[in-house]
Order: C-alpha cells, then structure tokens, then sequence
C-alpha cells in the first residue's frame, strides 16, 4: 500500500510507486505525514551502524511521544516534529492508534532478531510479523479513503492485509542478498527443515537446485496473497484505485523477475527499473473485476 509523499526527498530505493500524482491532493498531506512517520521510525531500527541496545532506546523514545500525543502530553523525542504532525489528521480521519504502535512494536522487534540473530520459527510467526510492519499501513490508507466501512469493509480490511503481507514477503524475498549478510534471517527455520536441512541454514550453504526451490515455494505463496487482494483496487474509486492498481502490478512484476533469474535471489538483488513503468502501466488498464 503506497507510504510515500509526493514531493519528499528521500534516498530509499522503492520498489512500489506510493503517493504519486495519482494520489488524491486532499490526501497527500496525510499520506505525507504518514509517510515520515513510517520511514523515520524504520530508520531508527535499520539505518547506520548504530548499536542495537540504543535503537531500541529510540524507538522507545519515539513510542513514548506517541502515546504522550494520545493523551494530549508534551512531546519530548528528538522525533517531535514528525510524530506531532500526524495529530491533526489522525482527529481528522480517525486513525486507529493501534495500528501506529504495531509498527513500532514490529520494528523494534526487528532490531531484537537481527542483534540476535533470532529465526522465525514458522510462516505462522512471519505472518504475524507482516501483521505488524506492513498491514497497518495499509489500513490507514483504507481510513484516509473511508473504504474500511460499509459492507464491503471486512472484505476490503481482508484483501488490504493480504496485499501488504504479498509486498512484505516478496520484498523479503527480493532482498536474501542483501539481508542473510546483514543477519536478517526471514525465512523460516521450519522451512529450511521440511527441506532436510538444518534449523538455521543460511543460502551459500544449501545446494543451488534447493534453494531455487525453497525460493519459488515461498515466492508463489506471496504471489497468490497479492493476487487474492487484487480486487482490492477495482472497489476503490478514482486516482486512488489506479495507484493502488500500480502498486498491485509492482509487487507482480518484481515477483516476475525473480522467476526470470530462476528464483535464484539469494545470489543477487533484482530491481524495478523504467521500462518496467510501461510494463506496469499497461496491467494496470488490463486489471478487471
């Protein structure tokens, strides 16, 4: 679901278009508020080389402002200026507050399991992880657009969570090179052992013909979560629907390329590039309800 700003500087590569043009004017400034919100926080728990006993001091900082805002205290953090700004549009739209700390929650515990070197045990844990780092996301997007009421809202509530699960997997699943060196380990240790392999293997250590297939199981799981939401953006009218079609089709087309490479993901990073805008573009006219 798209975070992004229309006109924020920021040095993040990113997959998935997010606040483009498309987004609805009324709507930037919130989604560009959010947008902070969400990066500067991730930062803290990934950026730099920062100590990990000292992230989570800040992201506890930050959490605090958080709930120092909901009960109308004093914001102290160094983080003040973006966590207030979210103030007026979280009265405006009725933000649920829940979902601002399960961001919180999930990329401390990020900061835990990297200082550690802690596996996730099963999908079930890594989902309900996604549960936390991405789908809030987008349900704040479902509030700013009033989709998350009426009788289609348990639906849409359903396909958002299985859009922003689909883009957090496949990201994971986009980034073995980058993230197994770093100590980020996101596949499951169950998955490695239904492969008869150890509990914490790592990808330079298994045979390529397994990995290759250990990548494809868990890249068409998150291919079907994206396309059970994909409904999602045909119910959701206007510039909004299209962005949201984008981001859908970006998620696809990045999975597309990790088949291209023969799932072989863990050896190298792929990446959207500007043909693939045309590409995207033109699924997006094709999507149907």
């Amino acid at each position: 679901m798209p975070t992004m700003p229309p006109h924020a500087s920021v040095d993040h590569y990113e997959n998935f278009p997010v606040a483009s043009w498309l987004c609805p004017p009324k709507l930037r400034p919130a989604v560009a508020a959010l947008y902070h919100y969400a990066r500067t926080a991730d930062d803290l728990a990934d950026e730099g080389d920062t100590p990990a006993q000292q992230r989570l001091e800040q992201l506890a900082a930050f959490r605090a402002d958080v709930l120092a805002l909901r009960s109308g205290q004093p914001l102290r953090s160094p983080w003040a200026s973006t966590i207030g700004a979210l103030g007026p549009h979280i009265a405006q739209h009725d933000l649920a507050w829940t979902d601002l700390l399960d961001l919180l929650d999930a990329f401390m515990q990020d900061v835990r399991f990297t200082a550690t070197a802690r596996r996730y045990a099963d999908m079930n844990e890594l989902l309900d992880y996604c549960r936390r780092s991405a789908n809030p996301v987008g349900r704040l997007m479902l509030r700013l657009m009033a989709a998350d009421r009426g009788a289609d809202a348990q639906s849409r509530c359903a396909q958002s969570d299985a859009i922003c699960t689909a883009l957090q997997l496949i990201n994971f699943w986009q980034d073995l090179s980058i993230d197994v060196p770093r100590g980020r380990h996101y596949i499951p240790s169950a998955v490695w052992q239904a492969h008869g392999l150890p509990a914490d293997a790592v990808p330079d250590q298994v045979p390529a013909q397994t990995m290759q297939q250990i990548v494809h199981t868990l890249l068409d799981d998150a291919t079907q979560r994206m396309r059970d939401g994909a409904a999602l953006p045909l119910a959701i009218p206007g510039r909004m629907g299209w962005e949201l079609r984008a981001v859908v089709q970006g998620g696809l087309r990045i999975s597309e390329q990790i088949a291209a490479i023969g799932h072989c993901s863990w050896q190298r990073r792929v990446r959207l590039r500007a043909a693939d805008a045309w590409v995207i573009a033109w699924r997006c006219l094709q999507m149907r309800r």
